[in-house]
Order: structure tokens, then C-alpha cells, then sequence
């Protein structure tokens, strides 16, 4: 490697929202070497959130979401072949169409792919789609604007939420299905997620939850006709989005020595990836979706996270490491960060609502649909979510950070007093029996794989 860590050659892997902002900030950090950017997908880095929400009700057009460059990265895009392989000892990365790119230092931000439905003959029914990529969201949005009878979401987390709400935005029939007791339930407890259930159901949607889809049904040409679900009932629909979370793009590195597995990438809080041992890489660093960093106010937990300004404060973080020496090198400890908009309301989280066992409402009104919903884990906050009234995040963030006890002071924010005068059990349910998965998890202190170490004997 080169002794100047402004020189040499740098391979980003992956090519959206953090692969971008890393390239972008590796050049403002004065890195003048040879810069190469992987992508599996053929188009240049696009922005996610608009998808579930502006191109499915037809606002915009899939094409139209590309990401802006704040500045150019003067790199070389390889965009449309994936990656297949790592080699870490001779510093290459195996790709596709059977070249190897040659690295000084390593971006691993692959981030994540929809979960598809777990039956491939009845996953290629004409119209079954799942909802990650800019082709998936116009396909999907082709087919809304043509009117189908009824759409089936399968999930019920934020994005089969906001397909349901697109649907009904759109005049159309749709049935939720999610194995959990309420929509969202998985982000933000059982308590708070009666809200959501509330929400949707007010809106014209035929929720069904504490259920399962057992089987998609198809005719003799290969359409979706409708599905079975686990009660014995059978929903009539002619489109089915499979809304069942996301799968981190890890199978790439399985031979790499890396501690990957199904929860991302391990890494340290200046994204330094580890090995499968723990210990720590200098030349590996990993961003976004596909990473797992240890934070601090969580107990120092692995936490996954995916959404769009983890990706992009996490993917500058680790470019400033990439081409600084020890000292200056900075920890990445962003205070997770998430928002939905959905049947009308805004929805937005900080911290961790998972990381919790009670809940208190502290200001605004259920009934209103207009509230801060405070979480708190033995004694100390550690999220609030806002419903409509996202101005006071920033308040709560700040009580988050600083270990504030739980629950808050009556009166503290707004000088009215606690919405609910005893603090409820948070509700959080057990992740295995979801739909949905977490958009912010806690995945423990180790690394997923484990070593079975075998000793000689005698």
C-alpha cells in the first residue's frame, strides 16, 4: 500500500446511495488515486424513497429518481456486472464477467435486496412483484396505473405500508397480510403499532393480521389469480407485492475471511470491516445497509440499519478513514434516523423504538393522530417517534444522546403535561415472528459466523 494514503487504488462495491457519497467525499478529502465504482444494477445511482411513494401513485417516473452528484468523482463506473468475489490477501475483487480489480483499499456497500417469495414457480406468476429497484418500482407502477381489481401486500412493514397507502391513494382495493399483530409492529412496538392498524383499516384496507400466505395462486396462463393464507380463508386479487424486508448482499464475500452473515458485515465504529476471528482490517471498510457498527448508547450492540441517512453519514465517515492516518479518524455514532409517509400521516423516528420496554405518549393526541411517542430501556430514553410533529425530534434526539431518564419530565418539551400519565409496556415483538423485518435492529455484540476452533489432541 501506498505510504500516502491520498494515493493508490480505492474499489467501491456497490453502487447506490453510499457507494456515491463515499466516491464523493474521497475526492473532497484530496484522494487523487485511481477510483473504481462496482454496481450490479446497469443504472447510475438512484434515490430509493421516492419509489414506494411518488412513482407508485404515478407523480414520478421511475427514470426520473437518479441521485444528484454534489460533485464529480472522476471515477470509473462499472456498472451492470456484480460482484462475485474477494480476495483479500492479493487485494483483488472477483467480478462477473471474470475480471479482477486490483485494491489498495476496500468499500464494501452492497447494501440489501428484497426477500423474495420463498417458492420460485409461484414467485413468477405474472404479477407478483417485490418493491427494491428502480425497474421493480416502474413495472409496479405500470400495473397499478392500469387498474387492477385488488392488490395483495404480503408484510406489513414501512415498505408494504406505503404500497398499501399508494394503492388506496390510487382508488384501488388492497388486502395486507402480516404474520405479526399489527402493521409496523416490527419498528415501533405492539403498542404503538394499534396506531398504524387504526390508520389503515380507517382508510379502506382489508388488514389481516396473525396470519400467513401459504400459497399463491396462478391460472393455467401463468397469471396471479389470488393466495391462501393460513386461517383457510382466500383472497381474490390479480396483482401480489411481496413485502417480506430484505436480504443483505453478503453472498459475494463467503470466502472471504470476512464476518459476514445474514445481519451484514461487522465492522468498528470507523467502518474498519472485521475478519470472521474479530479482528479488526485496515484496508476493508464498509457503509450503508450491508454494514453492522457497535454503538455506544445501545451497549455497545451491533446495530443494522437501513435507511438513507445512516448510508450517507455512515459512507463519509468511512471515505475520511480511508484516506486518513490513525489520530484523525472518525467514529461513525449517528443517532439512527427514519421517516414514512403513509395513509396521510408523517411518520418519523430517532433512536432505537426496539431498544425499549416501556413506551409513554408526552405530548399530542392519539385521537388526533398527532403525537411524540417516548421509548424508554431500564430507566434511560432511547427513541421517540413523532407522528405529525416532526419538529420536536430534534428535542428528543438530543435527551437521547445524553442518556435522559425515562420517562421524560412532564412538561419538559411543550410545558403541558405527559399524554399518558404511566408509562405502557413497549410491546416489542420477537423478530421470527414477523413478516416484516426491522429497518433498525440490535444483532448482538459477536459476529454472525462462528468458529468451531478443533485443537490436536494429545
Amino acid at each position: 500500500m501506498p505510504g500516502d494514503l491520498r494515493e493508490g487504488r480505492i474499489v467501491i462495491v456497490g453502487a447506490s446511495l453510499a457507494g456515491l457519497r463515499a466516491a464523493e467525499k474521497l475526492r473532497e478529502e484530496g484522494f487523487t488515486g485511481s477510483l473504481t465504482v462496482v454496481g450490479d444494477e446497469p443504472h447510475p445511482p438512484y434515490d430509493r424513497p421516492p419509489l414506494s411513494k411518488q412513482v407508485l401513485l404515478g407523480m414520478s417516473a421511475a427514470g426520473t429518481t437518479g441521485l444528484p452528484m454534489r460533485r464529480d468523482p472522476d471515477a470509473d463506473w462499472r456498472l451492470g456486472v456484480r460482484a462475485t468475489g474477494l480476495d483479500p490477501v492479493g487485494r483483488q475483487v472477483l467480478l462477473a464477467d471474470g475480471e479482477s480489480l486490483p485494491y489498495d483499499r476496500l468499500l464494501v456497500a452492497t447494501g440489501t435486496r428484497a426477500r423474495p417469495w420463498p417458492q420460485r414457480e409461484q414467485a413468477a406468476l405474472d404479477g407478483v412483484f417485490t418493491l427494491r429497484t428502480r425497474d421493480d418500482a416502474g413495472r409496479l407502477a405500470e400495473r397499478l396505473a392500469a387498474g387492477p381489481r385488488r392488490v395483495l401486500v404480503i408484510g406489513a412493514g414501512f415498505t408494504g405500508s406505503e404500497i398499501a397507502s399508494a394503492c388506496r391513494e390510487r382508488g384501488i382495493e388492497v388486502t395486507v397480510a402480516e404474520r405479526g399483530t399489527a402493521p409496523l409492529v416490527g419498528a415501533l412496538g405492539g403498542t404503538l403499532a394499534k396506531l398504524a392498524a387504526g390508520l389503515q383499516r380507517a382508510h379502506g384496507v382489508d388488514l389481516r393480521c396473525g396470519v400467513t400466505v401459504t400459497a399463491l395462486r396462478g391460472d393455467k396462463a401463468g397469471r396471479f389469480t389470488g393466495a391462501n393464507l393460513s386461517d383457510g380463508s382466500h383472497i381474490d386479487a390479480d396483482v401480489c407485492v411481496i413485502a417480506l424486508g430484505a436480504v443483505r448482499n453478503v453472498e459475494w464475500l463467503a470466502d472471504s475471511g470476512l464476518a459476514a452473515g445474514p445481519h451484514g458485515v461487522a465492522c468498528d465504529a470507523g467502518c474498519r470491516a472485521f475478519d470472521m476471528y474479530g479482528i479488526v482490517t485496515d484496508d476493508i471498510f464498509v457503509a450503508g445497509d450491508v454494514s453492522r457498527f457497535p454503538h455506544p448508547l445501545f451497549d455497545y450492540q451491533m446495530l443494522s440499519l437501513e435507511h438513507w441517512g445512516n448510508a450517507v453519514a455512515q459512507a463519509e465517515v468511512a471515505a475520511h478513514n480511508m484516506v486518513s492516518p490513525g489520530p484523525p479518524r472518525r467514529p461513525h455514532l449517528a443517532v439512527p434516523v427514519f421517516w414514512s409517509s403513509q395513509f396521510g400521516v408523517n411518520i418519523k423516528s430517532v433512536g432505537v423504538p426496539t431498544y425499549s420496554d416501556q413506551v409513554v405518549i408526552a405530548q399530542g393526541s392519539l385521537s388526533e393522530r398527532r403525537l411524540v411517542a417516548v421509548y424508554g430501556y431500564r430507566g434511560r430514553i432511547t427513541a421517540a417517534v413523532t407522528v405529525n410533529m416532526a419538529k420536536w425530534l430534534e428535542y428528543y434526539q438530543e435527551l437521547i444522546e445524553t442518556a435522559a431518564p425515562f420517562p421524560p419530565t412532564p412538561g419538559a418539551a411543550d410545558g403541558h403535561p405527559l399524554v399518558t400519565e404511566f408509562a405502557l409496556p413497549s410491546d416489542v415483538p420477537d423478530p421470527q415472528g414477523l413478516s416484516h423485518g426491522p429497518t433498525v435492529a440490535l444483532t448482538g455484540h459477536l459476529p454472525d459466523r462462528r468458529l468451531a476452533v478443533v485443537r490436536p489432541a494429545g
